[in-house]
């Protein structure tokens, strides 16, 4: 006699997924606006609507949450469709200007969740680890640019990994946040800023 299968109820496994996913928002916006020390597991659970309990069961500890919502900024960064449009661009001015754009969008679309993570790192057990496992892809992103750069023509006169140690500096997070969060630009002027800065110090 086989034995019985376990039901699984799409229905179930849906409302689940929708609980984790307010969670996980719900601690995000929380680590973001309060910083991850200030914020307990019953805070997050208040946010959401449900029982610590139900946290621990759908997500996990703090530092689960924390770690989840590292993994979920890489991937809703979408870095790997940019970095194939701006590859596939012939001049660098054409690069630089896709590359201003594209940062843009993401910083400006993962604000809350870089600052989460940003918050984050002083009070983390190991937060140098958590920044570089978070900014990883984004570096490796600008080093695929970097290259880009350098086989056109009229590439920059500087090295390659200076040049992507300059994209880091003008367009990585702690760029766009010193001047949007720090001295209050727009993120229109400081796309703007930035491409220009690229263009006229790298062409």
């Amino acid at each position: 006699m086989s034995p019985k299968r376990a039901y699984v109820s799409p229905l179930r496994e849906q409302a689940a997924a929708q609980t984790r996913a307010l969670i996980l928002q719900c601690a995000t916006d929380l680590f973001a606006e309060r910083g991850y020390g200030r914020v307990t597991v019953a805070d997050i659970a208040s946010a959401a609507g449900v029982a610590s309990k139900t946290v621990f069961a759908s997500v996990g500890s703090k530092g689960d949450i924390l770690d989840k919502i590292v993994d979920q900024g890489v991937v809703a960064s979408d870095y790997e469709r940019s970095v194939r449009q701006m590859l596939s661009l012939e001049t660098g001015e054409a690069v630089l200007e896709a590359l201003a754009r594209g940062t843009r969008r993401g910083n400006e679309g993962q604000f809350t969740v870089h600052e989460a993570i940003r918050k984050a790192l002083p009070v983390h057990e190991n937060g140098e680890a958590l920044w570089a496992r978070a900014t990883a892809a984004y570096r490796d992103a600008l080093r695929c640019v970097a290259r880009h750069l350098h086989a056109l023509p009229s590439p920059p006169s500087c090295p390659v990994e200076e040049t992507a140690d300059l994209l880091w500096f003008w367009f990585g997070p702690t760029g766009w946040r010193t001047l949007v969060v720090e001295n209050g630009w727009s993120w229109d002027r400081a796309e703007g800023f930035l491409r220009r800065t690229a263009v006229a110090t790298l062409l």
